[in-house]
Parts: C-alpha cells; sequence; structure tokens
C-alpha cells in the first residue's frame, strides 16, 4: 500500500470516476443481474422485467404508471439517502489538491449532496433530479418536483406522475436509457464542454494527474473506458487506481483494490 499511498501524495490534480458501486454503501440498490432489482422490486420478478426492460424510454409511453413507479421509487430514495462517508474522504482529498473534477455514470445526486462543487461534475448519464418532457416539447429540462411523483408501492403503479410544464403531456426523468434517442442531452453537453476546457488547461500545465475509479463494473462499462482512455490516451503524467471488489483487471501500470466503494476509499486515503 505504501506505493500506493505515494502516488496519491505526490498528485497535484484528482479525477474521480464513479460509477454504480460508488452508491452502495450509502444503501442504494445495486442492480447487479436480476437478484439485486427483483429483490428490491418484486413486481418485476412477477413480470419477469430486467433492468434493462425497465430502462427504456417506451414505458413512459405504452405504461407511465409502470414506468414511473420504477423511476419515482428511485427518485424518492435517492433523494432520502445521504452519502456515505467515502465521498466526504474524497472530497477532503480533492480539496487538499490544486483542482479536481467529478465524471459520473450515476443519475443519484450524491456528489452534490456530498457538497462537491457543482462545475466540477459532469454526470454522462443525466440526474435523476431533473425532469424532461417525454417528447422533447421546447427542448427544456427542469428541476425535478419530488411533490409530483406519488407511488404506491403495493400495487407497483404511480398515482401521481409530473407533466411537461408546456405542453402537459407525460414527463420523464433527464435520464439517458436504453434505446433512447429522446433524451436531451443539453445539461450534460454544459458539463462535457466545462470538463473538457478543464482538462485541457491541466495537460497545457503538465500536472500530476490521479485518476480514482471507484465501483465501474462492465456491464455498463462506460465509466471503465473513460477512466482508461484518461490513463492511456489523455494524460502522459497520469497514475490510476481502480476501486473494484470484483471486475479488477486494469491497464499495465495501473493499480486496484479489490474492495467496495467505502472500504476502498478509506484504504486509499487512511
Amino acid at each position: 500500500m505504501k506505493a500506493i499511498q505515494d502516488i496519491v501524495d505526490d498528485a497535484e490534480v484528482v479525477i474521480i470516476t464513479a460509477g454504480a458501486g460508488m452508491g452502495v454503501d450509502s444503501g442504494l440498490p445495486d442492480f447487479r443481474g436480476t437478484h439485486g432489482l427483483w429483490k428490491e422490486y418484486p413486481e418485476l420478478g412477477r413480470r419477469d422485467l430486467e433492468f434493462e426492460d425497465m430502462a427504456n424510454p417506451k414505458w413512459f409511453r405504452n405504461d407511465p404508471k409502470l414506468a414511473w413507479a420504477f423511476y419515482g421509487h428511485r427518485f424518492h430514495k435517492y433523494i432520502s439517502i445521504q452519502p456515505h462517508a467515502g465521498f466526504g474522504m474524497l472530497l477532503e482529498l480533492c480539496e487538499k489538491k490544486e483542482d479536481y473534477f467529478v465524471i459520473t455514470s450515476n443519475v443519484d445526486n450524491q456528489f452534490q449532496k456530498a457538497a462537491f462543487d457543482l462545475s466540477k461534475i459532469y454526470e454522462i448519464h443525466g440526474s435523476l433530479m431533473h425532469f424532461q418532457c417525454i417528447y422533447g416539447c421546447k427542448r427544456n429540462i427542469w428541476d425535478a418536483d419530488p411533490a409530483s411523483i406519488q407511488v404506491d408501492e403495493e400495487r407497483f403503479e404511480a398515482t401521481l406522475m409530473p407533466s411537461c410544464p408546456h405542453c402537459g403531456r407525460i414527463a420523464r426523468p433527464n435520464v439517458m436509457m436504453f434505446d433512447d434517442y429522446g433524451w436531451l442531452c443539453d445539461r450534460e453537453r454544459r458539463q462535457r464542454k466545462r470538463f473538457e476546457s478543464w482538462k485541457r488547461k491541466v495537460w497545457d500545465r503538465k500536472k500530476k494527474v490521479l485518476i480514482i475509479e471507484v465501483g465501474a463494473g462492465t456491464t455498463v462499462a462506460s465509466i471503465r473506458r473513460i477512466s482508461e482512455q484518461l490513463y492511456d490516451k489523455e494524460f502522459h503524467y497520469s497514475k490510476f487506481i481502480r476501486i473494484n471488489p470484483r471486475d479488477i483487471e486494469v491497464p499495465v501500470g495501473a493499480n486496484c483494490i479489490k474492495l467496495g466503494g467505502l472500504e476502498g476509499i478509506a484504504q486509499l486515503l487512511k
């Protein structure tokens, strides 16, 4: 571990890349495989619906009460849960360094809750804390209103659903789903431009970059690809540490801590 601690101490700039495993220790459900999903949502198990089936915009057109039962339950769970201590540990590290940025595929608002700078967060799949019209009306994205969603958990259907303030039709989360051609990416694009601008400045100044990836699996490998791209191609002065209990393969020269999010962060920064 001394070699890894030396890497952490030597870094001037930190990039945190986070997948779904980052939120598990906060009490957020792990949808890895059908077991975790069906344990959280028995009705989906009875219907033989997997996460990839539900994470599809077609349900907002074909069965909006079911779609909002799934996303509404997740929304209320996300706003009720507080980030685990690992978020605070990472923030403390970031604030000791010259600069930092967070890239996450999570849509749960946990980094914002943990007091990370909003201008330094890039949510590649959008956010459940923002809504849009199912038909992309006026390309408008607005802040989610908890009072606009009510779910009958026993029947697993929404009894109150948000609607577009412009056309009155059904709203949906501003989250990128599978087979999703209606996702409004304007908010994501603004965050990406901020990150690209920040990245150029770090590159120009030849800063020593440490990439810390937490809880990014291989099923939806977006975050793993971004981490490895940054390490292999983007920064010549970078180090890479992957924290993952299962998917432990790393590029040449990188390191892996084979633990879950909170435990791995604590060991990294002890």
